[in-house]
C-alpha cells in the first residue's frame, strides 16, 4: 500500500464552462482546519461554454483562451514539481456536451501534456459535495441542499450528515442563461423575468426527481457566482476564502444586493472591486438562479462556501494515490 506523505504535492484542475481553477496543495496535518495546505492557487475566467447554447460546439476563440490557460498550468505544475500521476483535471458541462469536446481534450493533451477527465453530472455533484463538506460546519451538513452554479450546468445535491441522498445536474448555468436571455443593459425586467422562469422550469424537474417531498433544512451554495455575491456583500477585497466559507446571507440581504446590482449597467457592476473582470453580466444570471431556488423552496437564508468541485477533485486524487495502486 502506497502511503501519502505530507511532502507529496497534488494538483486539481476544475475545467468549468466559465471558470478554470487550479489548486496545488499538500495534505495538511490531522488537526488542521482543512485537509489541504495550499501551495499555489490560480483561476481564469475562460467562458469555454460561450456560444455552446446556439452552436453545440466549443468556439475557436474559447478554445484558444483555454489552451493558453492550460499551457500556463503546465508550466506551474512543472515549476512546483507535481508528478503527472498526482494531477486530476476534470471537465464539466461544456466539454461533455460539445460535439468537439473530446477532440479538444486530445488537443489539450498534445499541447500541454495535461490529461483531462470529462466527468458526468453525478460525479461532478459527488466531488462538489466532498469539497464543500470538508469546510462546512457539522450543523450545516446535517440536512442540506447544496447547489453548485456553473457556466453551463447547475448541480443539486441533497445530503444528510455529509452523505448524498441524491444528486441531479441540470443544463442551467450562468453563461447559458446570459446567451439565451440577456439582451439589455441595464438588465430589463423582461430579461430578468425570462431567466427566473427558465430557472424555475429546471427546478421543477429537480423537485420531480426527488423520491420524496423532503426539502432539506439548510440551503448551501458554492462556486464563483455565490462566492462573488458574498464578497460583494462583505465588500471583500482582496478575496479571502476563510471569510466566505460558512457565510450566511439572509433573504432580505439578498434582495437588497439583487436590487442594487440590477439597477446598474455592466460597466458599473464591473467597477465593483469584488466583481472580477468577466463576471459583470454573468452575475445577473446567477442572481436569477439563486432567487428562483430561494423562492421555490422558501429558504430565508443562504449559506455560502468557497470549496467545491476543485477541492473535491483534489481529495479524490489524494485518496486514489493513498490507495493500493499495485
Amino acid at each position: 500500500m502506497k502511503q501519502v506523505t505530507e511532502q507529496q504535492r497534488f494538483a486539481a484542475i476544475d475545467i468549468g464552462s466559465n471558470t478554470f481553477r487550479m489548486m496545488i496543495a499538500e495534505p495538511a496535518a490531522a488537526d488542521a482546519a482543512y485537509p489541504w495546505r495550499i501551495i499555489h492557487y490560480t483561476h481564469n475566467i475562460i467562458r469555454l461554454g460561450e456560444g455552446l447554447h446556439h452552436s453545440g460546439r466549443l468556439s475557436a476563440a474559447a478554445m484558444l483562451r483555454a489552451l493558453s490557460a492550460f499551457q500556463d498550468y503546465a508550466r506551474l505544475l512543472s515549476d512546483f514539481h507535481v508528478e503527472p500521476d498526482h494531477v486530476l483535471a476534470v471537465a464539466t458541462a461544456a466539454m461533455r456536451e460539445a460535439e468537439n469536446g473530446d477532440s479538444f481534450r486530445q488537443q489539450v493533451f498534445e499541447q500541454s501534456a495535461i490529461s483531462i477527465c470529462i466527468i458526468d453530472g453525478e460525479s461532478e455533484a459527488e466531488m462538489s459535495l466532498a469539497g464543500s463538506s470538508a469546510v462546512l460546519k457539522p450543523e450545516t451538513q446535517a440536512d442540506m441542499l447544496l447547489f453548485d452554479i456553473g457556466g453551463a450546468s447547475t448541480e443539486f445535491i441533497r445530503a444528510t450528515a455529509g452523505m448524498a441522498t441524491d444528486a441531479m445536474s441540470r443544463k442551467m448555468g450562468v453563461v447559458r442563461l446570459v446567451d439565451a436571455h440577456l439582451h439589455s443593459d441595464p438588465t430589463s425586467s423582461a430579461d430578468y423575468a425570462a431567466m427566473l422562469a427558465t430557472a424555475d422550469v429546471h427546478l421543477a424537474e429537480v423537485e420531480a426527481f426527488w423520491a420524496d417531498a423532503q426539502i432539506p433544512a439548510v440551503l448551501v451554495g458554492t462556486a464563483g457566482t455565490v462566492t462573488t455575491l458574498a464578497a460583494t456583500a462583505l465588500d471583500l477585497c482582496p478575496y479571502d476564502a476563510d471569510k466566505i466559507n460558512n457565510y450566511s446571507m439572509s433573504w432580505s440581504e439578498f434582495e437588497d444586493l439583487r436590487d442594487r446590482l440590477l439597477a446598474m449597467n455592466q460597466i458599473e457592476r464591473q467597477a465593483i472591486r469584488s466583481i472580477e473582470s468577466g463576471r459583470a453580466d454573468l452575475i445577473v444570471a446567477g442572481l436569477a438562479i439563486i432567487e428562483a431556488v430561494m423562492r421555490r423552496w422558501h429558504y430565508d437564508q443562504l449559506t455560502i462556501v468557497d470549496a467545491g468541485l476543485l477541492e473535491g477533485a483534489w481529495l479524490h486524487i489524494v485518496g486514489h494515490s493513498a490507495g493500493d495502486n499495485s
